[in-house]
């Protein structure tokens, strides 16, 4: 499978074999950052990453997992697609955001999409504008 361009510096994530490595939270903080107008702030005792003043992203304490904003209606068709990847602990339940298990992630790819889709949700739209155009 041919990759294209990648839009963030430093994609490549790759084991001592050459094989491309599961995604981990040190990646999660990367392709976060790389995000137009992120910054990362400790919150609840985990790092969370925002977009004008907004969390998209947060990295729970055993970092095997992550947060992402998620619709209502979508969270429920993606936990029931994909259960093995998607879930909500019992006190996020009320919440418009899902877990993301790392370890269940296909590629950085997909991390990127899922971290790019959630910083969508929270960034301004003008901002998420000017990003999309120049991609």
């Amino acid at each position: 499978m041919a990759a294209g361009p990648a839009p963030y510096p430093g994609d490549v994530t790759t084991t001592t074999s050459g094989s491309a490595a599961a995604p981990d939270s040190d990646d999660v903080r990367r392709l976060a950052l790389a995000l137009p107008q992120t910054a990362e702030k400790q919150a609840w005792g985990m790092p969370t990453f925002r977009v004008a003043g907004k969390m998209f992203v947060t990295v729970p304490d055993d970092e095997s997992s992550f947060a992402v904003r998620c619709p209502m209606h979508e969270r429920g068709e993606l936990i029931a697609a994909e259960p093995e990847k998607f879930w909500v602990p019992p006190h996020e339940a009320g919440s418009n955001w899902v877990r993301v298990r790392l370890a269940a992630l296909e590629d950085l790819d997909e991390l990127r999409d899922i971290l790019l889709d959630s910083w969508q949700q929270a960034a301004p739209a003008e901002l998420v504008a000017a990003y999309l155009t120049t991609r």
